[in-house]
């Protein structure tokens, strides 16, 4: 390896790139070299940065031209009784955020939901996707495609499981447009989110259609999947994990913890949550699931531009005999608990906290039961803005929180 003020000089000089550190000295050498030519040449200081927390060595998979880490409050809400059909547990919710006021909301739902015995959650669907493109001639061979393909589905799912022993081929749809065909296909990929494993996977596939057919692959990705964009289909089809979350509160815990009532909970959730998002041609339907989603995503270490789909929820409230029924449903949660930001220190920490770090037993549970948990916890914080809006008290929540 190069000594490091011999580096330095050739960076100087331009004769070594900033990404060809680690190629010629340590992982660590690499980032305080790094560190060290950004500083010198914007004139900022990096100190703040410097404290990482984990191994530069570890870090190479998950990030580039590595300089640092940026510090993240992480707190803790609950516990919260989950009652899934991966975890049946009370839980402390990791939520790393900088919105003050957020743990506490969720932390106050958190703790009505454990009043009133907890919460339930049911995963109603699973299933990661890639959507290749394929141009044709014209409309009739891409319909002629599609059909081979539905025919040969078996054979494509065998040639999808020779790139991956943890990955399964779940079903394929087909969406013929002008000379386009798209093929969504969507796997279940266990206790990882499997983006990558599923892309390998797609990838065997469409040379397999091209070889077969008079299909051009375009596009191995062709926004049909879709992926960290705003999309109806994910809201339809789902995409990674569709789980909904639910609880019955009777009438008295309403309006003895959270001053308000079923009926003018249920009214703002009518008119904010349905008919305000349908206005406004929103496709998450809720308050401020995202806020949830994000927090834990970035604590559990999930891709965190997912949020976009995981915060497609739509939250129900209705008034029973019983009390207020509330449900949040998260048509496109991608999750996982192995690989990506799941290995770094204190994602596997946070993970640890929840019980699910790695993989599970059988495979796919850990990833379940942590779906479960996140839409259990957007039902915490679902309820607790609800019932601060229905009691006129949102703002008094944040002045009083000082945010």
């Amino acid at each position: 390896m190069d000594d490091p003020s011999a580096l330095e000089e050739r960076l100087a000089a331009g004769e070594v790139r900033l990404h060809e550190l680690e190629e010629l000295t340590s992982a660590a050498a690499a980032v305080e070299l790094r560190r060290e030519t950004i500083a010198t040449e914007t004139g900022v200081a990096l100190d703040a940065v410097a404290p990482m927390g984990f191994d530069a060595a570890a870090a190479t998979a998950n990030i580039e031209n590595l300089i640092g880490a940026v510090g993240m409050p992480l707190g803790v809400a609950g516990p919260l009784p989950v009652h899934g059909e991966a975890i049946d547990d009370e839980v402390y919710l990791p939520l790393a955020t900088t919105e003050g006021a957020l743990v506490a909301s969720v932390n106050r739902g958190a703790s009505v939901v454990r009043a009133a015995g907890g919460v339930t959650a049911t995963i109603t669907r699973r299933g990661m996707t890639r959507a290749p493109v394929f141009r044709h001639a014209d409309a009739r061979s891409a319909a002629e495609t599609a059909a081979w393909v539905h025919r040969e589905e078996p054979q494509l799912a065998a040639v999808a499981g020779e790139t991956t022993s943890h990955g399964e081929l779940t079903g394929i749809d087909t969406y013929v447009v002008g000379d386009n065909l798209f093929v969504r296909c969507a796997f279940d990929t266990k206790d990882a989110m499997g983006m990558n494993m599923v892309t390998i996977a797609t990838r065997a596939i469409a040379e397999t259609i091209e070889a077969a057919t008079d299909a051009t692959l375009v596009a191995l990705s062709g926004n049909l999947c879709t992926d960290k964009k705003p999309a109806a289909i994910n809201a339809v089809e789902g995409r990674g994990r569709s789980v909904t979350a639910d609880v019955l509160l009777p009438h008295a815990l309403v309006e003895e913890r959270l001053h308000t009532t079923p009926a003018a909970i249920a009214e703002v959730n009518t008119r904010k949550n349905l008919i305000g998002s349908a206005k406004a041609g929103a496709l998450g339907f809720n308050a401020h699931v995202a806020n949830v989603v994000a927090a834990m995503y970035i604590a559990t270490g999930q891709d965190e531009a997912q949020v976009v789909e995981g915060a497609n929820a739509i939250t129900t409230a209705s008034v029973r005999e019983e009390g207020l029924y509330l449900s949040v449903s998260l048509a496109s949660l991608e999750v996982g608990t192995v690989g990506g930001g799941t290995r770094l220190p204190a994602q596997q920490t946070a993970l640890e906290l929840l019980g699910v770090a790695g993989g599970g037993d059988p495979p796919g549970r850990h990833g379940d039961a942590l779906a479960e948990v996140i839409a259990g916890a957007a039902v915490a914080g679902e309820l607790s803005l609800l019932a601060a809006l229905a009691s006129r008290h949102l703002t008094t929540a944040h002045a009083s929180l000082g945010r």
